[in-house]
């Protein structure tokens, strides 16, 4: 397959950019790439895509042989879009215009509704043509904009209907494009995958015409059922439904400070938008790691997401959870780097499995998604999980950390370690997955075996989470055994990765066990995590907001002074929305509120740029230097943890701290004068919904479930695991 995958799937090395203007739509695994017309077009990275496949590279209208102007496209809801544009007519003495609106609904397929309307006192004839092509190209290769023909693409036309379909290595992916009164014709070309639907339109004067048509995938020869089937209202859908009810049960901030209120409200629709729920079980749903490339299931991503994201809604932490728990490691395979225990790092179904990540449908090759998994099975038992369903986990946890054991800590030194089985895998396996994303202060690139400052953190939480877990559920000896554990690398990782003539942590450890010294965001999630040594916090906390690490709209991923800093590159300067999220919350762990307070303010205030919605990420330019933040190239918009920040934001403003198996909740609110009064009605927590009120005089806390104690005094340091 050429060079090795992990470099050629590295979004440093990415040409496809999606065009300026272009709408994305998305319902689960399905996605539309457009441009602001509503055309696919027949090149770049546009199309409807199918569970990692593009099942449409053309979708084209035009009328008489033109295409309409653009007047605008308007998105209602994530799955939804409404383009409309115009064709100037000459009817008799005067010039008008025929309106053209194309209604588009994104959901196992496609479903358009074309109206055309004439304003004109005389009615007017015109022939609507589409021009429809599957090309059934891979994600990555679509992504990577390195599509290449292969296998027997094939187009028949059969009535109203059009059949597009591609036979190659033993699989069969397809399209079948239904136009009621349309005349459908197959490309003549043999091996296009080409055809196209013709109306002969009578539009009356001063009414309209109208036609709709659906795009049905075709996986393995079954047709897929369509989300918005031709004979059903809309709110019938189950997309729909869906969306209508996760509105009606999220929260709902109200404050002082207009555009927090729109980040947050932006950012509740979007993680509702990157919900996909299990084909197997449909009640479970996970969150998609973002749009439009990667609407598929990572461990890493949707973990975290979860996790910050429970004052929405907890079944995401459950489906997520099970979700992994299903797929997690069973055997040893250097391929696609599963080994007994671990979580997955990405799951896709793409037609071309040999473009992923190991050449499966699953890789393995994250380190961190395997702690992780145990931190949210902690964090969900915190926010009120029934006991029935952590002890159903529990033994994914505790297979969780037995490769954390055997595995990841391959050495027996005490630190979990990484390092690819084949050149086929990711080189590194840390959230900063490029294979530049750790250096040294000098620019080299660190050589594995990596240990990641961040993961001994999340592995330190996971073992407090267990021990947590042991308490609860009258295991005094797990507990034990488990606190233990957490000291012991505690004090291993203080005396092993803290540099005391920089005054921060090492980014990792390399191969030979010597610290690789680059300032980096990392050291914030050890904050996070409390794996911190409270001696050492304030060096950190004053590293970590210097002008070279902070840019005035959030913290940069590396250090402006280190010798691999770009504020261009995807992980080396760049400042990632998620990434700040967690160095907020660790700066107000360990008491240092003013700074938690300045990065969060700064980086809604960079929302407010971005129309609400944080992207993945954006360019490492000072503030002083640019009056706005610079939007990377390549950033998915919606993200998941990027639309997950500003709730983790105001959560860690609040200091709002659940521990409903001790029956107690701490709330002790920080919000800077900008954010109040604010008012949050319907927080998750236990079975049912709280809501908070912080005004200059008062905090109060509105429902409660019974029993449980309202502590409003900052949380102890060593929350949360007490004593």
């Amino acid at each position: 397959m050429g060079a090795p995958l992990a470099e050629k799937w590295n979004p440093e090395n990415e040409p496809a950019i999606v065009g300026a203007g272009a709408v994305t739509l998305v319902e689960g695994s399905s996605f539309c790439i457009c441009t602001p017309a509503g055309d696919l077009g027949s090149a770049g990275p546009n199309g409807l895509f199918f569970r990692d496949t593009r099942i449409l590279s053309r979708w084209d209208l035009r009328i008489d042989g033109e295409q309409p102007d653009p007047l605008t496209a308007m998105v209602p809801d994530p799955y939804r879009g409404t383009f409309l544009g115009r064709l100037s007519r000459r009817f008799g003495r005067t010039d008008t215009n025929l309106l053209v609106q194309r209604e588009r609904r994104v959901g196992n397929g496609l479903r358009e509704d074309l109206v055309l309307r004439n304003p004109g006192a005389e009615p007017t004839t015109c022939t609507v043509t589409i021009a429809v092509e599957a090309d059934f190209a891979d994600l990555f290769e679509v992504k990577e904009g390195r599509v290449q023909p292969r296998g027997e693409r094939r187009a028949q036309s059969q009535d109203d209907r059009l059949f597009l379909d591609l036979h190659w290595l033993g699989t069969h992916r397809g399209a079948v494009v239904e136009a009621p009164g349309g005349a459908v014709a197959a490309a003549a070309v043999l091996g296009s995958g080409a055809g196209s639907i013709r109306y002969d339109a009578l539009v009356p004067a001063h009414g309209q015409w109208s036609t709709s048509l659906l795009v049905r995938p075709v996986v393995e020869g079954e047709v897929v059922e369509p989300s918005f089937p031709l004979d059903r209202p809309e709110g019938e859908a189950l997309p729909a439904r869906r969306l209508q009810r996760w509105r009606e049960t999220t929260p709902i901030a109200t404050t002082g400070d207009d555009s927090l209120q729109r980040t947050l409200q932006r950012s509740q629709q979007d993680v509702g938008a990157l919900r996909i729920f299990d084909p197997e079980d449909p009640t479970l749903a996970a969150v998609a790691a973002g749009a439009p490339w990667f609407m598929a299931l990572f461990g890493r991503d949707s973990l975290l997401t979860a996790y910050m994201v429970l004052p929405v809604d907890r079944s995401l932490a459950l489906g997520t959870l099970r979700t992994l728990a299903r797929h997690q490691g069973r055997t040893t395979d250097p391929v696609t780097e599963e080994e007994p225990g671990r979580i997955l790092h990405e799951v896709r179904l793409g037609v071309d499995s040999g473009l992923s990540l190991g050449g499966g449908s699953i890789y393995y090759g994250t380190v961190d998604a395997t702690p992780l998994f145990v931190v949210l099975l902690g964090e969900f038992a915190r926010w009120g999980a029934e006991r029935g369903l952590v002890e159903e986990l529990l033994p994914h946890a505790d297979r969780a950390l037995a490769w954390i054991d055997r595995y990841g800590d391959r050495d027996g030194d005490g630190f979990v370690e990484y390092r690819r089985a084949t050149d086929r895998g990711l080189q590194n396996q840390g959230w900063k997955d490029s294979w530049d994303g750790i250096t040294y202060a000098d620019g080299r690139p660190a050589e594995a075996p990596i240990a990641l400052c961040e993961v001994q953190g999340y592995a330190y939480h996971a073992f407090h989470a267990r021990a947590e877990l042991a308490r609860w559920l009258d295991d005094d000896a797990g507990a034990q055994r488990w606190s233990e554990r957490a000291s012991a690398l505690k004090a291993a990782f203080n005396e092993r990765f803290w540099l005391p003539e920089r005054g921060w942590y090492a980014l990792a450890l390399d191969r030979d066990k010597n610290p690789v010294d680059a300032c980096a965001s990392n050291m914030g999630h050890c904050l996070w995590s409390g794996i911190v040594d409270s001696d050492k916090a304030a060096l950190v906390a004053e590293h970590l907001v210097s002008p070279a690490m902070f840019t005035g709209w959030g913290v940069r991923t590396l250090s402006s002074d280190m010798g691999a800093y770009d504020p261009v590159s995807y992980h080396n300067g760049s400042v990632w929305p998620h990434d700040n999220a967690f160095v907020v919350a660790g700066l107000m762990r360990y008491g240092f509120v003013e700074p938690a307070q300045r990065i969060a303010e700064a980086l809604l205030e960079a929302a407010e740029h971005f129309g609400g919605r944080l992207p993945e990420l954006f360019c490492g330019f000072d503030r002083a230097e640019f009056p706005e933040p610079v939007p990377y190239p390549t950033s998915c918009s919606p993200q998941a943890w990027a639309s997950a920040t500003p709730v983790q934001l105001v959560r860690t403003l609040l200091r709002f701290h659940p521990d409903l198996p001790r029956e107690r909740l701490w709330v002790d609110p920080v919000l800077p004068p900008a954010f109040a009064p604010l008012r949050v009605e319907g927080v998750a927590l236990g079975g049912g919904r709280v809501s908070v009120e912080v005004t200059d005089e008062q905090t109060l806390v509105e429902g409660l479930p019974s029993g449980i104690e309202l502590r409003r005094e900052p949380c102890p340091l060593e929350y949360p695991f007490p004593a």
